[in-house]
């Protein structure tokens, strides 16, 4: 210790001394005090790459790390820091030191501190008994360390998450290191080539990172404790997976980087220590609703990087939801296919192909069911299945054994694209097997597979020899996915609406072509024959239609079959999915849907008014969809399957048990009749369908529309004043990203919106004040943003074909929703500047659509640079011959308008066609005749002049009170008027505001009080209190205009609308 010390005291008095400066020095103590054996080693190429400053082995084994700071920085401060604290997380045994204060950790907690004293002014360090004696002991402590045995799942997961996240970042750091002819960036440009062309050099880390995981992790299962290293790992790794062995092998072999290398070593020194007996007894306690592997998996996730796991939705598919559909398909399969196993037939069949060599067919045999599921995740329906099966052996374990090797392992399968659930699942399932009684002996592989399932496969020839490996997988999948009967497709595959598997093969499926046969097929983009005619169809490329693209094609393939998901429920309605439910409607003989709903996004509540809960940790509403195909049915161009529903609301625990104590013949079905054009999967009163369907849709009426504009950023984007919204303008131009951030609270960029787009537009713009420009944002709610018009720039998506019509002073435009789930029909309003997206709900399915009256042209405009400059009416001439003859006259676009508008408005209108109204655009009648019109036209004029506040009603309520005008709580009471009042805090109130006035709703919002709550914590100005007055006032001529409609409507013979005799 004296030596150390006067070591570092001559460098300090040097005056050039650096924290390298003192390295050999605190070399010399650890090996000193550590003993011949030990080793302190100093690697600079590994430092640089995130690894510690020094690593202690004896012998071979790895003893611990030691990160070393120059002298006299504040280590308190410096262990907060990312480096020390991933190193804390992933590190069983690490001391941090500047050299003249030492800390110890083990196990991510701090064990000792100890201090020698600091230098004075001219660098001289006084021996301190006690402070050298505190050193060393801490310094033996650390290198006589016993870090403590793993025997839970949860401590090992946790640990091996901690060194997965230091393994993730010394990948990126060697990748950039190493130059594109590295090793690294040739296994990168493989997985791009062969599985997932859009992967990032993040994401490959990633992957590379959790695959050396659960590799070692898998090969620890099956290998002693002692002696087990990452060398011996690959050899160690079951039959079961004969790519993850290559992998394994190549990635973490003899040639794996150094820079790499030592963290994985630590890794397997972990799992060395592990007490593996204890953990794979703890994988056997299987529960009803938890599988201890996977459980396993995602607390590592969980660890590891809790938004990966949010973000790449759910691996676990709940037990109950998997029983269900289990059971169903072994019921199914007894039922409708002469099964009486169920999932345990085992008999075969004999099939023709085409010869390998030389022409014409061949015979071979082959099982008769076979079984997939296309996004196996970590095996959990496989998982299901295997057990079901093992059922049919109670009491006859005895050929359990044979039948696996014959009659199991070659006809079930499963497709996974990522990798570290792909090891999960063979894991799992080896264990399963290998739990009931099977030995995995021989080299029969398990049928899981790392591929894409909507992709074709890749050829073989003049590839490198890792590229190569993940072909030949890819290949034996593309036989599964190809030419193997598949009589069963199951799963719960991805949600992703932003989707990025973007294949031409599976694209051109969805679109009706079907390249691997050459020939049409189902159009999911066409429905009758004729195309959607959607503006925006990406909900149609959501990986979930994929799949249940790719499962009807598989099925199509073998000729019958059944196809069993649990997805996301909202093709089972959207008027954009209309093509898919015609498709599934014609290509199979009966359909059952059990809604399992749970949409938080929709609010949904049970029918009691109870809370619904999703069985999934999501928002997205979810159903199980089971659709078979019949293996003798004659289908014609009139074919159209039986369709059968249920709904399943509640709490989840009682949705579990419902599905837990069911199946599909115990479950009480509601038969459907779909019919054109909309072909709904769910209940629909039909009763008004035709007299509804022969009225013109809002979206013919208007031929240019579009919903309102999507800022992506309303902190930033949509402010309460023309001076605020210039302001924040010149805030993108001018302040760093930092500073942007920071004021305006920004979130992480996002695929549409990025801080460096929103610069470049405002910059290229001027900025000036002239692009400030007021934005619908809330019924009866104008705010202001600052509008270029181009998309992904200060706004995600500003909608100019639509929105520049708006820009202009003399125009007006219809607001109302597609959709209105969840929510009774009052989408209609109407504005007179751009408007936002969600101004008529804040549900993403009831999006606000804009369809402006008048159209400017513009000589940028593509769409209207060849017309005069006067202004024209964005009516269809079909509708406007059509509502002319009605009438028996022409009349000016305005009165059209002012129809439409009542009409929207009118009670009985909105009641009676209720259910259409939520699954799509409004229609528009007719008039029946001149006197109706005319008076519905004046009564619609008034009504736009009133929400546009163009006209003002005389005041009915009051704000009497003087206070601060905070906006703290919005509540609706009754007042001493026998009307009402709505406090803002517990001493203000609005006074006179009638009941029917404060549950006056337009849209989704209740607009009395979604007005006073967006500005809770602001304080009313006068013009706030003035334009409340007004609001209150002109909802309450709103309820007296639509009793004046509907009682027109009555006086003229009720609905439907017809000419009076």
């Amino acid at each position: 210790m004296r030596t150390y010390l006067a070591s570092v005291e001559q460098a300090l008095r040097t005056g050039q001394a650096s924290e390298h400066t003192h390295r050999p020095a605190l070399e010399a103590l650890l090996e000193a005090l550590g003993g011949p054996d030990v080793d302190a080693i100093n690697e600079p190429r590994q430092i640089k790459c995130g690894a510690p400053d020094f690593i202690i082995i004896r012998g071979t084994v790895p003893l611990g790390h030691v990160e070393a700071k120059d002298v006299g920085l504040d280590l308190a401060k410096l262990e907060r820091g990312e480096q020390l604290t991933r190193y804390r997380e992933s590190l069983g045994n690490l001391v941090f030191t500047d050299y003249l204060s030492f800390r110890w950790y083990l196990d991510g907690e701090l064990r000792l501190t100890a201090d020698l004293p600091r230098p004075a002014a001219n660098g001289r360090i006084r021996w301190n008994d006690d402070a050298a004696s505190a050193t060393v002991q801490l310094l033996d402590q650390f290198l006589l360390a016993d870090i403590p045995l793993k025997s839970t799942p949860q401590d090992l997961a946790t640990r091996m998450a901690g060194l997965a996240k230091l393994i993730r970042s010394l990948i990126e750091q060697t990748f950039k290191a190493e130059g594109e002819q590295g090793e690294l960036h040739g296994q990168l440009q493989a997985f791009r080539k062969v599985l997932i062309e859009s992967l990032t050099v993040e994401q490959f880390a990633d992957m590379y990172a959790q695959t050396l995981c659960y590799g070692l992790f898998a090969a620890r299962c099956n290998a002693p404790a002692k002696g087990f290293t990452r060398q011996i790992a690959a050899s160690a790794l079951p039959k079961t997976n004969p790519f993850l062995r290559k992998l394994f092998n190549s990635i973490a072999g003899p040639d794996l980087d150094e820079r790499i290398a030592w963290a994985v070593d630590q890794l397997a020194e972990l799992l060395a220590r592990a007490d593996m007996a204890a953990i794979l007894a703890d994988f056997g306690k299987r529960t009803r609703q938890e599988d201890p592997v996977v459980h396993f998996y995602e607390t590592f996730l969980a660890a590891y990087d809790p938004k990966m796991r949010e973000a790449r939705g759910v691996y676990y598919t709940p037990e109950p939801v998997v029983g269900y559909i289990v059971r169903s398909v072994d019921a199914l399969l007894k039922r409708d296919f002469g099964m009486k196993e169920g999932l345990a037939h085992a008999k075969k069949i004999k099939l023709k192909r085409p010869k390998v060599q030389g022409k014409g067919e061949e015979t071979y045999e082959t099982h008769r069911l076979q079984i997939l599921d296309p996004a196996t995740g970590t095996g959990t329906f496989l998982y299901a299945v295997i057990a079901k099966i093992r059922e049919h052996f109670d009491g006859n374990a005895g050929a359990w054994p044979g039948y696996v090797a014959e009659h199991l392992l070659p006809r079930l399968f499963g497709f996974e694209l990522l990798m570290a659930p792909y090891a999960v699942a063979h894991m799992k399932l080896g264990l399963e097997l290998e739990q009931s009684g099977y030995d995995f002996s021989s080299d029969q592989r398990l049928g899981v597979f790392l591929t894409n399932s909507l992709e074709e496969a890749h050829e073989l020839t003049g590839l490198p020899l890792f590229t190569q490996w993940l072909a030949e997988e890819s290949r034996a999948a593309a036989n599964v996915k190809r030419d193997a009967p598949v009589m069963v497709v199951l799963g719960n595959p991805p949600y992703s609406g932003h989707s990025a598997n973007t294949g031409e093969w599976i694209a051109g499926l969805l679109r009706g072509h079907d390249s691997l046969n050459k020939r049409k097929t189902e159009n999911y983009f066409e429905c009758d024959g004729r195309p959607l005619g959607e503006r925006n169809p990406r909900w149609l490329n959501d990986d979930y239609v994929k799949f249940i693209r790719f499962a009807q094609w598989r099925i199509e393939q073998t000729g019958h079959g059944i196809l069993a998901f649990v997805t996301n429920h909202g093709y089972l309605d959207n008027p954009t999915f209309r093509g898919m439910r015609e498709s599934l409607l014609r290509g199979f003989d009966e359909i059952y849907v059990l809604d399992l709903h749970g949409n938080s996004k929709k609010k949904e509540q049970a029918p009691d008014g109870g809370k619904d809960d999703n069985v999934f940790d999501i928002q997205q509403g979810v159903s199980i969809g089971i659709f078979v195909r019949r293996e003798s049915t004659q289908r014609d161009s009139a074919h159209l399957a039986q369709a059968f529903h249920a709904d399943l609301f509640g709490l989840r625990k009682e949705k579990y048990a419902l599905l837990d104590a069911s199946d599909i013949d115990r479950t009480k079905w509601t038969k459907l009749s779909p019919v054109s054009p909309a072909y709904y999967l769910v209940p629909v009163d039909d009763s008004n369908g035709d007299e509804y369907r022969s009225l013109t849709s809002v979206k013919d009426i208007f031929p240019v529309n579009s919903i309102g504009i999507i800022t992506k950023r309303d902190n930033l984007c949509i402010r309460w004043t023309a001076d605020e919204a210039w302001q924040s303008a010149r805030d993108v131009a001018e302040l760093n990203e930092v500073d942007l951030r920071e004021k305006y609270d920004l979130p992480a960029d996002v695929r549409d919106w990025k801080v460096s787009w929103a610069n470049a537009d405002v910059v290229s713009s001027g900025p000036t004040k002239d692009m400030v420009t007021p934005v619908h944002y809330r019924p009866f709610d104008v705010r202001y943003t600052y509008y270029t018009g181009r998309s992904r720039g200060f706004l995600g998506w500003p909608f100019t074909n639509t929105m520049q019509h708006l820009l202009h002073g003399d125009n007006v435009a219809l607001i109302t929703s597609r959709l209105t789930k969840g929510e009774e029909f009052a989408h209609a309003q109407v504005t007179t500047t751009i408007a936002e997206v969600i101004c008529m709900s804040s549900k993403t399915s009831n999006n606000g659509f804009v369809f402006p009256l008048w159209l400017y042209p513009d000589d940028s405009s593509d769409l209207l640079k060849h017309l005069s400059g006067e202004k024209r009416p964005n009516l269809a001439p079909e509708f406007v011959t059509a509502m002319c003859a009605a009438v028996g006259n022409t009349m000016a676009p305005e009165d059209i308008f002012g129809w439409i508008y009542a009409i929207l408005y009118t009670p009985s209108y909105r009641s009676r066609y209720a259910d259409f109204l939520r699954r799509d655009f409004p229609r528009i009648p007719l008039p029946p005749g001149r006197d109706l019109f005319d008076r519905f036209v004046a009564i619609g004029r008034e009504l736009i002049a009133l929400h546009t506040m163009e006209q003002k009603q005389p005041r009915i309520s009051r704000f009497d009170i003087t206070g601060s005008n905070g906006v703290v709580k919005v509540r609706w009471a009754p007042g001493d008027d026998g009307k009402g009042r709505v406090y803002i805090n517990d001493a203000q109130h609005f006074d006179g505001v009638p009941q029917c006035v404060w549950d006056t709703h337009i849209g989704g919002y209740r607009v009395t009080e979604k007005w006073l709550k967006d500005r809770k914590g602001r304080q009313l100005s006068f013009e706030d209190v003035m334009h409340y007055h007004e609001v209150v006032a002109a909802l309450a001529r709103t309820l007296e205009l639509q009793a004046k409609l509907d009682a027109l409507i009555g006086a003229h013979g009720g609905w439907p609308l017809r000419e009076k005799n």
